[in-house]
């Protein structure tokens, strides 16, 4: 993939002192169908929109997408259907430069996204599953232990939670890094928690899993208590204030956002993971990769759209040198 051009994304080449990050990604592959609107509607309410936008999307298909704008070799492993999304979505994952030869093709409809926007960015969106619950666990788990050299393997929750588990175990006999980012948040089953070895839910999902009404961003002893009832690392993600680590030695290390003024927060989640595995994966100190994580999602959210509002290869690539020579 070095050097490489694909369709409407600037390539930038690797750095050549370090080994190429291996990202797989187990996950959702969605076509978003986004709505910018001056408010949202009430029940039985029909509000006219400001203008549409129809993209690629998908948790699992966007940090993709995001490891591979950073330079690192990626591989999707999921489902689609056999309509015509289908053959969008393999096409534009290819234009991304990640290789889609573990994405199934299975009967009905494609996995889609209904997404409101409102003019402060903020989003409301509503994920229909479709061929993403068809993921299958053996298939999942083969394809993990067929790629070469795999340093990180990262899941979500918009396929069935058995078949992330069943990948990250067998990413885990391979040795790798495996990061569960708990969204849409669900309870957890505890064999995919106890296969996890990074746990990285935003706000609200750290909020329902640990049981507690809302979180403070302030409060660190809601983050301690919770990341000390469960096996992976935890780190928080907290929107425009940045985010929350444990460290090792059960300290919340706070890293703080990027100042921007934000048009659409859509996918800067994804953006988040996407980034921050690919820093570990490089051999950055997990600070670093945090910030790298930071950085990018922070960039993504000044323009509208999913993936198409993530950072050029270019300014990826530069995103990532400054912060590897850097930290």
């Amino acid at each position: 993939m070095r050097g490489q051009a694909y369709p409407g994304v600037t390539i930038a080449p690797m750095p050549d002192d370090r080994a190429q990050p291996v990202i797989a990604v187990v996950g959702s592959l969605n076509i978003d169908l986004i709505a910018y609107t001056a408010r949202v509607p009430s029940p039985g309410e029909t509000v006219i929109g400001d203008r549409f936008q129809m993209g690629f999307g998908g948790k699992g298909a966007n940090q993709a997408v995001m490891a591979a704008r950073l330079g690192a070799r990626v591989a999707m492993v999921g489902a689609l259907g056999d309509d015509v999304y289908a053959g969008m979505t393999v096409e534009n994952l290819q234009d991304q430069g990640v290789d889609a030869t573990h994405v199934a093709r299975v009967a009905g409809s494609s996995g889609v996204a209904p997404i409101w926007v409102e003019p402060d960015g903020s989003n409301r969106i509503i994920v229909v599953p479709g061929a993403n619950g068809a993921v299958d666990s053996e298939t999942a788990s083969a394809a993990i232990r067929s790629i070469a050299g795999v340093d990180v393997v990262i899941g979500q929750l918009e396929i069935p939670q058995r078949v992330t588990a069943a990948a990250f175990r067998a990413a885990r006999e391979r040795g790798a890094v495996t990061i569960l980012n708990p969204a849409p948040a669900a309870p957890l089953d505890p064999e995919l928690v106890a296969s996890a070895g990074w746990l990285i839910p935003n706000e609200t999902e750290f909020a329902i899993l640990a049981g507690v009404d809302r979180l403070d961003p302030d409060d660190e002893r809601a983050i301690l208590d919770y990341a000390s009832r469960i096996t992976p690392r935890l780190l928080v993600t907290l929107g425009s204030r940045g985010a929350a680590l444990v460290t090792e030695s059960a300290m919340v290390e706070r890293v703080a956002a990027t100042p921007v003024a934000p048009v659409d927060t859509t996918g800067a989640g994804d953006a988040f993971v996407g980034a921050f595995a690919v820093g570990l994966a490089a051999g950055l100190h997990e600070l670093a990769a945090v910030r790298l994580g930071i950085a990018c999602a922070s960039d993504s959210v000044t323009r509208t759209g999913t993936q198409s509002s993530f950072p050029s290869r270019e300014a990826g690539s530069a995103l990532f040198e400054g912060l590897r020579l850097g930290g």
